[in-house]
């Protein structure tokens, strides 16, 4: 039988040393703990005996079994960071995972929703009931900010502002972004009528779930999913979906690339380029499919 008794003393670590968020300690635990199970198939007892061999045959048999680059990438972090503190303790003299580097990632192409997509996506949410009145108010909010969805769920009551028409984002790079008409009516309507329907008393979250708790990142995921699916979108699209299409839609309008920097909380201008150069690849193939003379 495997020892896994370590996984708890890290989980404390990461908790209460380092001060993780719950998803980075999360996502560490739930990878170590399925390397302990490939271990305990493969005979091992404990994590003492793991050798970089062990690792490099554990990442190779996720990948084979249709993992994406980047979810090994991510598992390979995580076993690192776990067999440093290891080395750290005393339990080996190197870690094993020492060298090992991550496969080579094939960056996917950028998935933007063109303007008939997003009016589609909103057509589907014109009920009457609290949970699609608060549906409707958190799509308008993200696609109105292009703030990522951990920063959408972690909203308070508190940092919506209606009058002035501005979002305070307060979790990852704080900044203040201001909101279109329709969104302000869409979370107006959700405050009068639908929240304190859901609502538990003493909850200060803005967008609550059918338990009247704070919405998680999986439940508006599926929520998404789920409006997708009826809007007849052909290729899966997720929050990052919806937050570059805002991108690509002020860009498209004319914005500057440094104001959109600014409200999208990007440390770098390189990484909101990234979206300015799709639009303008997306832009030249709709060229070259409707000029006729290219």
């Amino acid at each position: 039988m495997f020892d896994s008794t370590y996984i708890d003393s890290y989980y404390d670590y990461l908790t209460h040393e380092r001060c993780a968020s719950a998803n980075t300690v999360s996502s560490y635990v739930r990878d170590i703990t399925q390397f302990a199970a490939y271990l305990d198939n493969c005979g091992k007892c404990d994590f003492t005996q793991v050798t970089d061999g062990d690792i490099r045959a554990y990442l190779l048999s996720i990948e084979n079994n249709g993992r994406s680059p980047a979810t090994v990438s991510r598992c390979l972090v995580s076993l690192k960071a776990f067999f440093n503190r290891m080395t750290h303790d005393g339990f080996f003299v190197q870690s094993p995972a020492v060298g090992i580097a991550p496969p080579i990632a094939v960056k996917n192409a950028i998935r933007l929703l063109t303007a008939d997509e997003i009016e589609r996506l909103f057509d589907q949410m014109d009920g009457t009931g609290a949970k699609c009145c608060r549906d409707r108010a958190m799509l308008e909010t993200l696609y109105a900010t292009g703030i990522r969805v951990s920063e959408l769920v972690a909203l308070d009551l508190s940092d919506v502002n209606l009058a002035t028409g501005l979002i305070f984002c307060r979790n990852g790079k704080e900044r203040t972004i201001p909101i279109y008409a329709a969104a302000i009516k869409a979370i107006g309507a959700y405050l009068s009528f639908a929240r304190e329907l859901m609502a538990s008393a003493d909850e200060n979250a803005l967008f609550v779930n059918a338990h009247g708790k704070r919405l998680t990142r999986q439940g508006f995921w599926k929520i998404l999913k789920m409006y997708s699916e009826k809007a007849q979108i052909d290729s899966y699209i997720s929050p990052q979906t919806l937050r570059n299409s805002f991108a690509a839609h002020l860009l498209e309008n004319g914005a500057d690339p440094r104001s959109l920097q600014e409200m999208l909380g990007h440390a770098d201008i390189s990484s909101t380029m990234v979206i300015a150069r799709a639009v303008k690849k997306q832009l030249k193939e709709v060229y070259n499919k409707t000029h006729p003379r290219a």
